[in-house]
């Protein structure tokens, strides 16, 4: 049996448990859809299944290597920001139960459009900066309260520390040191940062933001973490190996160091941001990545698989970039591929 007649089968059988309808099925066979690191993802659609239900949804199944409440935070952020009318696709069912289809997974609504980097090569800056503006203008008082202290940049520095140690990363540990001493006094008050905003996790329909996706990392943070993380990402990470049509990659290549010198002269526009403060964000933004590949690299720790990204040079770059924000000498683990 393939893995989409499992999910399939899996995912139908749960939901007319939980949902009390025994006719319910799936419409069509699920289409798989390129995902991040954290999740499988599938389209489906039902068929006889109550209201809330008889859209397009999407179904995201959790990688076996992360903790499974990650799906209920999920759904406690994107329903929370769906309520304040915020592009993101609510969640209509989530379960902690691996049974069904082997892992944790969250059912949601498919929201329309095309992923930003798809689409617009040029000026991307713009829907961009829309989607991030429009976030930070939020309430985050409802998740504060729905989250507690894990949802905020000290929880955000916790969790760090605890994959340092449990993947003994000592190479990282002075920079997690200076993080904890540099860090700047507030300015204002914290904001909603999704941790991972770029052109990927954005779509489009007709020339607007139509639904902003992936909200694992998000945190209540002062607003420069969020901007350091997109200006980061922007910045270093491979173009070549993100969902874009081959002919636009050499166009978009050349034009990265333009689109994340735009959109951060875009956002202090709107939101000044001192360029000490920024620079310790980026340390803390590019502490997530490094982590992260530095428990790709240690597979024996129960580190998650290698993808693309971590086979490039993308992490040592970063190594680089923080060095010289810092001047601490940080080190990975060699990669074993």
């Amino acid at each position: 049996m393939s893995r989409a007649d499992e999910i399939a089968r899996g995912l139908v059988t749960h939901l007319r448990g939980v949902l009390g309808e025994p006719g319910l099925e799936l419409a069509e066979p699920p289409v798989s859809l390129t995902g991040g690191f954290d999740t499988e993802i599938h389209a489906v659609r039902l068929r006889g299944a109550p209201a809330g239900f008889t859209g397009p949804l999407v179904l995201r199944v959790l990688r076996a290597y992360h903790d499974p409440a990650m799906v209920m935070r999920e759904q406690t952020i994107q329903n929370a920001l769906a309520e304040q009318g915020y592009p993101a696709p609510r969640v209509v069912h989530a379960t902690l139960d691996p049974a069904p289809v082997g892992a944790a997974f969250l059912l949601m609504e498919r929201l329309p459009g095309t992923p930003l980097i798809s689409t617009r090569p040029v000026g991307m800056d713009r829907p961009l900066l829309e989607a991030q503006l429009r976030l930070h203008a939020l309430d985050p008082a409802p998740l504060a309260r729905a989250l507690g202290a894990a949802f905020t940049f000290e929880g955000y520095l916790v969790s760090l520390e605890r994959r340092v140690s449990r993947a003994g990363l000592t190479g990282l540990s002075e920079l997690l040191g200076w993080l904890h001493e540099r860090r700047p006094p507030p300015e204002a008050p914290p904001v909603i940062c999704h941790g991972d905003l770029h052109p990927r996790n954005i779509l489009v329909d007709g020339g607007r933001v139509s639904g902003v996706l992936d909200w694992p990392n998000a945190v209540i943070a002062d607003a420069a973490f969020d901007v350091a993380t997109t200006h980061s990402i922007l910045r270093f990470v491979p173009v070549g190996l993100a969902s874009m049509p081959r002919a636009l990659r050499w166009l978009a290549r050349v034009g990265q160091p333009i689109l994340a010198a735009r959109y951060l002269r875009g956002y202090r526009r709107r939101r000044p941001i001192d360029t000490r403060r920024l620079a310790y964000y980026e340390v803390a933004a590019t502490m997530r990545a490094l982590v992260r590949a530095g428990e790709s690299r240690g597979r024996a720790a129960g580190g998650p698989p290698p993808t693309a990204l971590d086979r490039s040079d993308y992490a040592d770059r970063l190594l680089v970039h923080v060095s010289g924000i810092t001047g601490l000498a940080a080190s990975l683990p060699g990669r074993p591929w």
